[in-house]
């Protein structure tokens, strides 16, 4: 299995000169620092790989070790290219990406890594808040039906790290490349779920602590969270 950190993007929103991963947090480390001791808690280290882009020679001084992609058009793009990208890269295997911007426990693998030994496609969802901002899920017959900020009455939100087996890796990158320049990858896979039939579960770590941070506000709660 390869493991895949988005971190391509300017971060706009948080407003730092610097791209969003390296945001230091309250005990010193930054966003990145502690996903990488995370997996590789779990994982071998070495099939770690960066999607970078904005500012990129800043993360790869800081992690030499790791390999990376490179999304020239980062300014132009959004997740979903920056996912695509990889995926063309390890089409052939099963791959678990991340979002460069989430913090997470470590111990929410006892829950995941289960699905994962079963190549069972998934997203992590937190069904304890329901925010405006993020993004929200629905199901249908036990699978995703609905993955977006549109989606109403969500169930939970989708809290960033997700799994596609290589069975489903080809239906995937089909409908990432039917994405716009601007979409997330959730498009990509919201339209293989409804227009294709890709199974993809519902894994709930809602037992967990795990955030996002898009804002200021964000990385205060996170530091004070964690």
């Amino acid at each position: 299995m390869k493991i895949v950190i988005l971190a391509a993007g300017i971060g706009s929103r948080l407003g730092n000169p610097f791209p969003k991963p390296l945001t230091p947090l309250k005990g010193g480390k930054s966003i990145m620092e502690r996903q990488v001791e995370n997996l590789s808690h779990n994982f071998n280290e070495h099939d770690i790989s960066v999607v970078v882009g904005f500012k990129k020679d800043l993360i790869m001084e800081r992690f030499p070790d790791l390999t990376y992609i490179y999304n020239q058009f980062f300014d132009a793009t959004n997740t979903s290219k920056s996912l695509l990208k990889a995926l063309l890269k390890y089409r052939n295997e099963d791959v678990l990406w991340i979002n460069g911007d989430v913090i997470f426990d470590v111990e929410l693998f006892s829950v995941l890594n289960k699905e994962i030994e079963k190549k069972n496609s998934f997203v992590s969802v937190n069904t304890s808040r329901v925010a405006e901002e993020e993004v929200k899920y629905t199901l249908k017959n036990g699978f995703v039906h609905e993955l977006s900020k549109q989606v109403r009455n969500g169930l939970g939100e989708a809290v960033g790290i997700n799994f596609i087996s290589k069975d489903d890796m080809p239906l995937f990158i089909e409908h990432l490349e039917k994405c716009g320049e601007n979409d997330y990858f959730e498009k990509g896979l919201e339209t293989a779920i409804q227009e294709a039939g890709l199974k993809v579960k519902a894994v709930d770590i809602s037992d967990f602590r795990c955030m996002e941070v898009d804002f200021e506000e964000d990385l205060e709660a996170a530091n004070k969270l964690f």
